[in-house]
Order: C-alpha cells, then structure tokens, then sequence
C-alpha cells in the first residue's frame, strides 16, 4: 500500500518549485498564494522536513527539496501525458451499438455519410440485442428498443415499431388472395409464435388465434424471417421502415392494411455524463436528421412517439 501525502499539496509543491514562486503558482493553479502557503505548510509538517526556505524576499528550495522536485514533476509530466492519450482517444473514436435488424437493414447503409461529414471520427459498431452497460463506458451510444426513457441516460425518441404481415411477390401469386386477416390463417407463416403476430392479429381480429401446434418454420431475428419471406417461404410479421429498401424494390409487398404497434419503440441513448462531447452531439444531430429523412412518407405512424 501506497503511503503518499495529500496529492493537493505536493501538486502545489511541484508547481511552486518549477516557478519558484509562490504567486505564479497560484496562478498556474487558480488559487491565492495564501492558499498555496496553507497546502505547502500541511504538507512540511506531514514530511517533517522543510522543502523553501526563504530567500531575500522570494523562497528557495531546500536540498530535500531540490531532491524530489524534479521527480515529481516528471510524474506529473507522465500522468498528463496517459490522461492526453485516453482523451484523444476518446475523441477520435465513437462506439455505437444496436440491435441486429436496425443495425443491419437501416444504420449500416447510412453510417457511410456521417464518416464523410466526420472522417476525423473513428466509427465503432457493434451490432448485438444484449443490453449494453452505457454508464460503465461500454459503449459511447446505444440504438434500442425500450418502452420509454430509461433513468440516467439522454433519451431520444427515434422511431416506433410498426408491425405487419410481409410477403414476397412470387409467394402472393402461388397462394389464394389474401384479402382478409382471417386469410392468413390458411397460409405459411414465418415464427407463427412470435408476439408480434399475436400482437397484430389481436389488432386486426378483435384477438389472436391459437395457433400453439401450428408446424412451420421458426427463425430467432426478424432479419431471418424477412429474409425467408423475400425467398418466397412465407409471411413473415415485420416493421416495414426497417425493410424500406426490399418494400422498394419490391421484394416485399403488404397485402393488408392494418397495422399495429409493438410496446417498445427506438431509442438514441448515451449516459448523461456524454451530453456535451462534441462526438455524441455530432452523431445525435445527424441521427435524429437520418431518421427524419427515413420517414418523410411516414404511413405506418412510425415517427409518432408513444406518448402521443
């Protein structure tokens, strides 16, 4: 164990002994020089040995004094240095984490234009649906979804979570017109057990149906599920602003109209401590202005928040 003196004070002596003079080290330190007088005469009295004595009117360092200053002065020297690196690094790097579909369907096709207005910004994604510690640092921003605001981070609401049965164009022309909910109950669906589907069916129908034995396959990502339905393999209950890109290539077509809303919505996160770096208010703007982008012909009320 470490038996140091109070680091206030020897951060005073060092300064002293570099200027030698008290008032400049005042100065350097935003203190008075009775300050600075208080903190060297506690930190003599904790060492037993006088490190100034006076000289004229000035002071002069002792022997002891001239021993250790100079070691003490490259400590500080070496600790400002590690403080500079972990700040330019933190600086130049911005890590960013989502979960799978958004990160894959909708930020990873847009990152490419913060890195053109940013190239000073090193971007991080990790792209997983665990929860991310974002007070211990594990991350600088999260992308998630979450019923509301969650205690001790800068929230922003970036999108609801639409939900409506998709299929491909080749799957609708091999199977009867779907023209009713109850239509889809005759029909392949993909992840039949997923609460969206429950969710939607209860919005459409008045209730879900049972379909607990219903055979099938089942995927664990809304990415496979989508990705099956482009295939032709069935319907697949999915938010259609995540699909944008496949609705508009027509990959994927909606044959129903009614929509429903999942609890959860998305959400730009990051620990209050971060609000005012630079990097987090520069990916915040140009987020929340994406998003804007993203639902300009916003028919599936994804861009009204839950509250509203």
């Amino acid at each position: 164990m470490r038996r140091l003196p109070p680091l206030a004070a020897v951060r005073v002596f060092e300064a002293a002994a570099r200027h030698g003079n008290y008032t400049r080290a005042a100065e350097e330190l935003g203190m008075t020089q009775a300050a600075v007088s208080y903190q060297m005469k506690l930190l003599e009295e904790r060492l037993g040995v006088a490190l100034f004595a006076r000289s004229g009117r000035g002071i002069a360092l002792t022997e002891v004094g001239q021993r250790i200053a100079p070691q003490l002065t490259g400590a500080f020297d070496a600790m400002g240095k590690a403080f500079a690196s972990i700040h330019a690094e933190t600086e130049s790097v911005i890590s960013i984490t989502a979960p799978r579909t958004l990160a894959t369907n909708w930020l990873a096709s847009r990152l490419g234009s913060f890195q053109l207005a940013r190239p000073d910004l090193a971007v991080r994604l990790h792209v997983g649906d665990e929860m991310i510690d974002l007070l211990a640092g594990e991350a600088d921003i999260a992308l998630r979804g979450a019923p509301g605001p969650m205690p001790g981070h800068c929230c922003h609401f970036l999108m609801r979570m639409p939900v409506t049965p998709m299929a491909s164009p080749a799957f609708l022309a091999k199977h009867p017109p779907v023209r009713t909910p109850q239509d889809l109950l005759e029909l392949p669906r993909l992840t039949y057990r997923d609460d969206w589907w429950d969710l939607w069916f209860a919005a459409a129908l008045g209730e879900a149906p049972d379909t607990s034995q219903m055979p099938g396959l089942r995927f664990d990502s809304q990415i496979l599920d989508g990705n099956a339905a482009i295939a032709g393999h069935g319907f697949a209950i999915l938010s259609p602003p995540l699909w944008q890109p496949a609705i508009d290539a027509g990959q994927l077509v909606q044959p129903l109209p009614q929509v429903a809303h999942y609890r959860n919505a998305f959400w730009l996160m990051y620990a209050e401590s971060k609000r005012n770096q630079p990097k987090i208010r520069a990916f915040r703007d140009w987020l929340l202005a994406e998003v804007k982008l993203s639902l300009r012909d916003d028919r599936w009320g994804a861009g009204v928040p839950p509250e509203a």
